[in-house]
């Protein structure tokens, strides 16, 4: 097949392949833009179109409350996994110390167990130590569900790091920390964005830790929240069960936007490196 061939194959594949990602996503908002109590049997492109299902949500659901749980949970999970991956994988990526090898092991498996076995010994944990019902319940095991992964990206990035550098600053009188704020940090962005955007969308789709943590209905995250609203007396509304899911879906969505540009240079940042 003549190049021009692969080129069209390939941009139908990728055109096959977008339809097939975004049909869920346009049904949704589709159905969304209908009146409330509207009977709705597949797919289709609404006769009226309609915000009332939106205000119908936001107002019986109580979603201004979940998202701002949410984005609480979220911010302060992202900002810690960051912080702390990035000293950990420093310290792994850049340093040699007795027993370097076994803390790796440890945050390897701390990525491979499943955390859905821990969490009732979790809950009972929480509740022992006054905890339980809490904000940090729920902050607390995903900074520690998504610490493992953070160590194992950053210590790529640190490794791949051009050694010259790190030797230049210490050359230059940069003590370790020097080196990391100074010389590498700068180069880190991407890798830091990209972790931090990973780590945004597992933290704010996290279903499972809420429900056992919080049974306060103020505190309850978005996933939650949508989840007792779409099984609630209001599951047969469609119209107003969709608006409610893209609601819950438009904080994600944004922020991947917003750092798409950066998802996509980390990722290729680390293909480049890893040749």
């Amino acid at each position: 097949m003549t190049p021009r061939g692969d080129r069209w194959l390939s941009h139908i594949v990728l055109v096959a392949f977008s339809i097939v990602a975004l049909y869920p996503v346009a049904n949704i908002v589709l159905v969304a833009l209908n009146p409330p109590g509207t009977p709705l049997t597949g797919f289709g492109v609404p006769s009226r179109v309609s915000v009332d299902s939106f205000a119908t949500a936001w107002t019986i659901g109580s979603f201004g409350q979940a998202l701002a749980s949410s984005l609480l949970v979220a911010v302060v999970v992202v900002v810690a996994v960051v912080a702390l991956s990035t000293l950990t994988g420093y310290a792994l990526g850049t340093m040699r110390f007795p027993g370097s090898n076994a803390v790796l092991l440890l945050f390897v498996i701390g990525i491979v167990l499943p955390y859905e076995g821990m969490v009732v010994p979790l809950y009972y944990d929480f509740r022992s130590l006054g905890l339980a019902n809490s904000y940090l319940s729920v902050i607390l095991p995903q900074v520690g569900l998504s610490l493992g992964f953070g160590t194992f990206w950053m210590r790529g990035f640190f490794r791949a790091a051009p050694r010259a550098m790190i030797e230049a600053g210490q050359m230059d009188g940069a003590n370790s920390w020097l080196v990391l704020t100074r010389v590498l940090l700068p180069l880190a962005r991407p890798a830091l964005l990209t972790l931090a955007l990973l780590v945004f969308l597992w933290t704010w789709n996290e279903f499972l830790l809420a429900l056992v943590m919080i049974q306060d209905d103020s505190m309850r995250t978005a996933p939650l929240v949508l989840a007792f609203f779409s099984g609630g007396m209001h599951g047969a509304d469609y119209p107003v069960v969709a608006a409610a899911a893209t609601v819950v879906a438009i904080p994600v969505v944004a922020v991947y936007v917003l750092l798409q540009r950066h998802y996509v240079a980390g990722f290729l940042a680390g293909a480049l490196q890893g040749e």
